[in-house]
């Protein structure tokens, strides 16, 4: 076996062997919520390029840091199957079928939503704290950004692919994905950008209290 063959099946031979068999045995059937996710936002995406659609897209689903926090965090789940008019709808949907069916599989699709809610969650609030600094502080954003809809799967799909690296050894892969954002920001500062770094910083503090808390019960129950 060749050194590069010895990497790939060190870095990705869990999460391979993980995925492979519920795919064989059940073909599609092994990520319903996948499949739901895309046809969601196959069907937002055509509807909101209708004239009679775009505003109820809006209504229902378009997050901006002008909005009522309320409101935002009403908006904010649905947001993320909103495809972002200014970006091509099949990245979106490869994106979601990719990585969402992936994290189905291995996490299951409520831990899959969650895990995708907090990371986007994270980037919505962060761009009211980015605004609020100012576009003369590392982590500020001009106000400007206050007007610019927030939509789409990159943030929730950048979350879902630095955990499963996380809790399948993939590190590697976690971290060229943390590099590949990093290097998003210097070269384009913008909402989009510093959004996917939020959402980097979410996840990881998600990681970082679900392992606190399984060391907690793993300690009681050893001393109960």
């Amino acid at each position: 076996m060749s050194g590069v063959a010895r990497w790939a099946r060190a870095e990705w031979g869990l999460l391979y062997v993980t995925v492979r068999e519920p795919l064989l045995k059940r073909g599609l059937r092994a990520i319903p919520m996948t499949l739901t996710a895309v046809c969601l936002t196959a069907v937002l995406q055509v509807v909101q390029n209708q004239s009679w659609g775009f505003q109820f897209v809006q209504n229902v689903g378009a997050v901006r840091a002008r909005d009522p926090l309320w409101l935002a965090l009403l908006r904010t789940p649905l947001s993320l199957f909103v495809p972002a008019l200014d970006l091509p709808v099949w990245g979106a949907l490869a994106q979601i079928l990719f990585v969402f069916g992936i994290a189905e599989i291995c996490l299951g699709w409520w831990r899959t939503l969650t895990v995708a809610y907090v990371a986007t969650l994270a980037g919505t609030l962060y761009a009211r704290v980015g605004i609020a600094l100012g576009p003369h502080t590392p982590l500020g954003l001009p106000a400007s950004d206050a007007q610019v809809v927030d939509t789409g799967p990159s943030a929730a799909v950048v979350g879902l692919a630095v955990y499963l690296s996380r809790r399948y050894g993939a590190c590697a892969t976690g971290g060229a994905v943390v590099l590949a954002m990093v290097i998003e920001v210097l070269v384009k500062d913008n909402l989009a950008g510093k959004e996917h770094i939020a959402a980097l910083a979410g996840v990881t503090a998600l990681c970082t209290l679900l392992t606190v808390l399984h060391h907690n019960n793993r300690h009681r129950t050893e001393n109960g």
